[in-house]
């Protein structure tokens, strides 16, 4: 069984951003305000499968402007560091 997640991009009424994070294997719907939330959620979906996640795959509704992709992917990137900062190395480690 594939451990498969999507990640989808929305906007609110309030035109704040969100992240609709979903379980394809049980159908399990979190909606994610921020980068942490997202993370958290990511974690404890995930950790129903042993940590072990198959894919992720994003969308993004049509309504979501590019600047608040630019805000998404650069709290990515900062939580990506942060993460390997603590890990002392690389999320992906190259094959060798």
């Amino acid at each position: 069984m594939a451990v498969i997640f999507t990640s989808t991009i929305k906007m609110d009424e309030e035109n704040n951003w969100y992240i609709e994070l979903k379980d394809m294997v049980d159908l399990r719907v979190a909606n994610c305000k921020s980068m942490d939330e997202y993370a958290e959620k990511v974690e404890d979906f995930g950790s129903d499968y042993g940590g072990n996640i198959d894919s992720v795959n994003w969308y993004k509704d049509d309504n979501v402007p590019p600047v608040v992709m630019d805000e998404i992917r650069q709290k990515m990137a900062d939580h990506k560091a942060e993460i390997e900062e603590k890990n002392g190395g690389p999320l992906i480690k190259p094959e060798e």
